[in-house]
């Protein structure tokens, strides 16, 4: 069956843009670094009225800022937090955050954060379950969901639907948007033996807002999602694969642990113009 085309998301390729992390607070406001963005971990900024909710307004004053969250929950099977959505829709008014993700998984049940990005049985099922809950929490944020693929490291034997097709399937049912995380793609790549360049010949490229690039852990026999160190040519090169094949969207090094100075993390994001023709 022809996909049907969907309404343009209508979010700006703000270029290239890093993690705002706590070691690089001083530089920052020194400095003002040239980068083109910020993306925040939305659950930081939440329950804080103190520094770094200040100093995430003096950031946002003068640069883009994006959200990205890790307690949306939206596979689980608890009913939607309704106030958790309401709060994050504050914080985005607050700093005029370009969009909203989150991650295609479930974080805990009757009321427990896991604080783990849990894995979900790929169903006819499932699907149903999910869409219904992203179209509830894009009523309550007035634009598109953005959904990152996540990196996994079990399967469950019942599903029946690929994770590529899946999110396909998903994005069309509700207009949601993508977070292309590629390097999630090369860590399940690995731990799974699937092919992903397929995976992504198997994705609505036109719904990604937003890309993912970052370090992980090989341990040979399989990858953790880390986000330590330098991107690996694989991963780049998926990224490459990606703008080849249409994908065009604003671009974030992650690099959450062991974090080095913010020269260096800078230093390492601009290496995606290499891969993909960015906006400055």
């Amino acid at each position: 069956m022809p996909r049907l085309r969907l309404p343009d998301l209508g979010f700006p390729d703000l270029g290239i843009g890093v993690g705002l992390r706590t070691p690089h607070y001083r530089e920052i406001l020194a400095d003002w670094p040239p980068v083109g963005w910020f993306e925040i971990i939305s659950d930081n900024y939440l329950e804080t009225q103190g520094r770094p909710l200040e100093i995430l307004d003096q950031v946002a004053a003068r640069y883009p800022v994006v959200m990205h969250g890790v307690s949306l929950s939206i596979g689980s099977t608890d009913p939607l937090d309704v106030a958790y959505v309401r709060r994050l829709v504050a914080l985005r008014d607050r700093v005029g955050a370009r969009w909203v993700s989150d991650h295609l998984c479930w974080t805990g049940v009757q009321g427990r954060n896991s604080h783990d990005l849990l894995p979900l049985p790929l169903t006819p099922e499932s699907l149903a379950h999910v869409a219904a809950r992203v179209d509830q929490v894009q009523q309550l944020l007035g634009t598109p969901l953005i959904l990152e693929n996540p990196s996994t490291y079990v399967e469950f034997r019942g599903s029946s639907i690929t994770e590529p097709d899946f999110l396909a399937q998903l994005c069309h049912r509700t207009g949601c948007g993508l977070l292309l995380d590629v390097n999630n793609v090369y860590v399940s790549s690995r731990n799974h033996g699937f092919d992903p360049m397929s995976y992504l010949d198997a994705l609505p490229l036109d719904r990604v807002a937003q890309f993912h690039v970052a370090g992980h852990t090989d341990l040979d026999t399989h990858c953790i999602d880390t986000h330590i160190g330098p991107v690996v040519r694989p991963v780049w090169e998926l990224l490459r694969a990606a703008w080849s094949r249409g994908a065009r969207a604003s671009i974030l090094l992650e690099w959450d642990a062991e974090i080095p100075a913010l020269e260096v993390v800078l230093r390492e994001a601009a290496l995606a113009r290499e891969y993909a023709v960015v906006a400055p």
